[in-house]
């Protein structure tokens, strides 16, 4: 071999180990599948980040996020699902209700999935079980189906005498119908009759709150729903004008205004998701990371808002309440 043929060669091989030691520390990328809005996420968005640095990723740093937001719209997701796997992302933080993660399901079989949601994954077809997921997918489940019953609960502790209650749900979400059914279920023994309504869009509340008005409910249990949390200032507006006692699925509610919420934290959850999503980066697998259940609660009242509408609260609740807004 030629002496200038050999330096070449050397030249080639010493930069293998570099070419190999770059790949090894090229920066991840995490996609992260909201249902609404930036603005409305921020809190969340924080915590998942405060999850994420816990387990050793500082976005801008050594990790990437690559964030989708279909504004309310879940039809959008499909495609903003489809668009994080082309890029090839290593995660995929699906979150803000059942739509995110179904819909990433839909988009891939082998990208991992971490996931926030308030119905039963095992029933949603999301993981095998709760405590060994199988297959690619795993995240956090709020139970918020299964907490509309004690939502209903409040309201029966608030107002004994009433016994009508009316229930708005959005028929787009995933999960819906089911969280209706639980509610009547639960309303039966309790002497109450729920009156459902749906609204899609913003253009339909204020035929939702017409209809309510006129079956002359006592008060409104509203499901949950990323699409109405978004929204929620114009439904706590329009609880304001029918004078309509309400029950909320977050404490962002109560604190803008609503009456009261009884929800888990969703600082913890989505600290959660941030976790686990680290801990796949760092080799986990999703099949043997265990769906996370909450842990804290939070039942937050308005005293104000309890004042406009000529409602006092027993002292029995009030003892209870995690937060007390006056």
């Amino acid at each position: 071999m030629r002496r200038r043929e050999f330096i070449a060669f050397l030249g080639g091989a010493a930069a293998w180990p570099l070419a190999a030691r770059t790949q090894q520390t090229a920066i991840p990328m995490v996609g992260f599948l909201g249902t609404t809005t930036p603005d409305d996420f921020a809190d969340r968005v924080a915590a998942f980040r405060e999850g994420l640095k816990e387990a050793g990723y500082v976005e801008g740093q050594n990790v990437v996020v690559e964030y989708r937001w279909p504004e309310g719209n879940y039809d959008r997701l499909t495609t903003l699902a489809a668009d994080l796997v082309r890029r090839q992302v290593s995660v995929i933080a699906a979150v803000g209700g059942e739509p995110s993660p179904l819909a990433a399901k839909a988009a891939t079989a082998t990208i991992p999935i971490v996931f926030s949601i308030g119905g039963d994954p095992v029933r949603l077809g999301l993981v095998a079980s709760l405590n060994r997921p199988g297959g690619n997918i795993t995240g956090v489940n709020f139970f918020q189906s299964e907490l509309g019953a004690k939502r209903l609960g409040l309201l029966h502790d608030l107002l004994p005498k009433a016994s009508a209650i009316g229930m708005l749900v959005n028929p787009t979400f995933a999960d819906a119908e089911t969280h209706a059914r639980d509610v009547k279920e639960t309303a039966l023994p309790l002497g109450l009759q729920i009156h459902v309504v749906r609204a899609r869009t913003v253009d339909d509340f204020d035929t939702a709150f017409a209809a309510l008005a006129q079956q002359k409910i006592d008060a409104l249990l509203l499901a949950n729903d990323s699409f109405f949390h978004g929204e929620r200032r114009k439904l706590i507006a329009l609880a304001a004008r029918y004078a309509i006692p309400a029950v909320y699925f977050w404490r962002d509610f109560p604190v803008d205004g609503g009456l009261m919420s009884y929800s888990p934290s969703l600082t913890q959850a989505y600290r959660q998701v941030g976790i686990y999503t680290g801990k796949i980066l760092n080799g986990a697998k999703p099949a043997d990371l265990p769906v996370v259940q909450p842990t804290k609660f939070e039942f937050v009242i308005n005293l104000k808002t309890a004042k406009t509408l000529g409602l006092t609260f027993p002292p029995g609740l009030l003892a209870i309440a995690d937060e007390v807004i006056e």
